[in-house]
């Protein structure tokens, strides 16, 4: 990280407190942990006064819901993580625009893909409060193959799949095979309006189609491609934000 991010969690289970304490020690290094609470009497005051830049919330505890504090604190510039134990509440949690949806216990690839949305959110916050404007997104990428590297418009991109460490890459015009691995490739695309939504696939949320009953996204090439659960919970905040935006 260039920047070094703050971040607070809040959990009424000690030990999951520990542990998500634990594996963002692991996984992010540089994230600075600058408090944890148990309560929420003890963490309103603390999020109304200090300025962080990331708030790890659990939803179900004692006396208010991880919500309900947050709807007491309006101006609340933190990107919001939610934990929580319970899958039902993804939808109401959506009104409060969190960078991520994190069921226990723990998945180290979920919790990344949230960590690494919110640092990205909170760095285009600190660029825009410093005056300086984002360079604008390439709008096309070089492909590695056997053949040399093949630029294409990242738009194009259907979806990336992961097949035996290297990765498809999908688009209307065709595949191309790259050795690239598809984690090296959703670092590059991360920033565009891409998403993972299972292990061995990143999606382009532009050429969603549908949904299915049976939990599978269908894409502009016809092909349907499963949401794990891993990934099902951030996929229905995002789906459901392009569902609003497009009405």
């Amino acid at each position: 990280m260039k920047n070094n991010f703050s971040c607070v969690i809040v959990d009424d289970e000690p030990k999951a407190l520990e542990l998500l304490k634990d594996c963002l020690t692991y996984l992010y290094p540089e994230l600075i942990i600058a408090a944890c609470f148990t309560t929420w009497q003890d963490a309103l005051p603390a999020l109304r006064t200090e300025k962080y830049d990331l708030v790890f919330m659990d939803i179900s505890m004692p006396g208010k819901t991880g919500m309900e504090v947050l709807s007491l604190l309006p101006g609340l510039e933190a990107e919001v993580i939610f934990v929580t134990a319970h899958h039902d509440h993804a939808l109401k949690a959506f009104k409060f625009a969190p960078a991520g949806y994190i069921l226990k216990p723990i998945d180290d690839a979920q919790l990344s893909v949230a960590v690494d949305k919110a640092i990205e959110r909170a760095s285009y916050k600190k660029l825009a409060k410093s005056g300086v404007t984002p360079t604008a997104l390439p709008q096309k990428i070089g492909i590695p193959n056997n053949k040399g590297t093949d630029y294409i418009n990242v738009d194009d991109i259907i979806l990336l799949e992961s097949i035996k460490g290297c990765t498809r890459i999908a688009t209307a015009n065709g595949d191309i095979i790259s050795a690239y691995s598809l984690g090296r490739f959703k670092a590059i695309v991360d920033k565009h309006n891409f998403l993972q939504v299972h292990r061995s696939y990143v999606i382009n949320l532009d050429h969603i189609k549908r949904y299915t009953a049976e939990g599978e996204v269908l894409l502009s090439n016809g092909i349907e491609i499963p949401v794990s659960r891993n990934f099902r919970d951030e996929f229905l905040l995002v789906f459901n934000k392009v569902s609003k935006n497009d009405i």
